[in-house]
């Protein structure tokens, strides 16, 4: 099994639509969504949730009235000013950090581990998908991501799916973190913008800190020709697999309107058959070396 990580360096490049659309291409794969702070690949994928766990991520701290002596040295020590003299604390300012209970001389503070988030087990149109939801304000995304990646392993092997592809989150923290380490190989998708380069810079050196092959694909390549060409002589300089580059095109947008991949909505259009190129590419590349001929195409 092999698992193929969809990233981007920064938000809004259309790394969702493009992971939709090679999910469309595949067979005998399954998904994952990674991109738990800001899950939206089930907006493409209408999944039907067949499993739901918690996501048990954190602890919030309690203090036990019935036996604090009220000594007061929590609250010389919470720098986050969680706690009141009534020796109340106000679960939203408290972070967690576990200080207080530490220092606590009687151990009349509880430490509860709280719910932060659900992950779930769906089943879509193109195959299993496991994909998460993290509470409002809660932390902890890293860990739920590889909780996540984690699950969707086990589901492809046992259900004998010759590839994983992961939507990735954006950025380079965390979660970007937790989503790469045993990654077969990442596709980078970028934008023609300053940002575009600059954030598509610092995630090409986090996956090779990781030492995972790194593939790049353009979106949106037309909106700044001169950005385009300095993103293809960067990638040429680092001796990377460019795979090509895609139109700015409405039907992206259109068809998340209409929950379909831009392959479903508007098959026969330049984008659409530029994406086939690019999935060739992919599983024709050596780290992906094991994928069959027949996920060339799914047409």
């Amino acid at each position: 099994m092999r698992e193929l990580v969809v990233i981007s360096g920064k938000g809004g490049t259309g790394k969702t639509s493009i992971t939709a659309a090679f999910a469309c291409l595949a067979q005998n794969s399954m998904l994952c969504d990674a991109d738990v702070d800001a899950a939206d690949l089930h907006l493409l994928m209408d999944p039907k949730v067949l499993e739901t766990s918690d996501f048990m991520g954190g602890h919030k701290a309690s203090i036990n009235l019935d036996i604090c002596m009220q000594c007061g040295i929590c609250i010389e020590l919470c720098k986050f000013e969680a706690i009141s003299y009534q020796f109340k604390i106000n679960a939203l300012d408290c972070e967690g950090c576990g200080v207080c209970v530490d220092f606590c001389p009687i151990n009349a503070i509880d430490f509860p581990m709280i719910k932060c988030g659900e992950w779930f087990k769906s089943e879509t149109r193109l195959g299993p998908m496991v994909h998460a939801r993290l509470g409002i304000a809660q932390e902890n995304s890293g860990r739920l991501v590889s909780l996540v990646r984690q699950e969707a392993r086990k589901l492809a092997e046992s259900s004998n799916r010759e590839l994983l592809i992961t939507d990735g989150p954006p950025g380079v923290g965390c979660p970007v973190i937790a989503s790469l380490g045993g990654a077969t190989a990442v596709v980078i998708v970028t934008e023609p913008s300053l940002s575009g380069i600059h954030d598509m810079e610092r995630v090409i050196q986090l996956a090779n800190n990781f030492k995972v092959p790194v593939m790049v694909c353009i979106n949106k390549y037309d909106l700044n020709a001169d950005q385009t060409e300095k993103i293809i002589e960067s990638i040429s300089k680092r001796n990377i697999r460019f795979l090509g580059k895609i139109p700015y095109d409405p039907n992206f947008t259109k068809a998340m309107i209409q929950a379909q991949t831009i392959l479903e909505y508007a098959p026969e259009s330049v984008a659409s058959n530029i994406i086939r190129e690019i999935w060739e590419q992919i599983i024709r590349a050596p780290e992906m070396n094991v994928i069959t001929e027949l996920q060339l195409n799914k047409n």
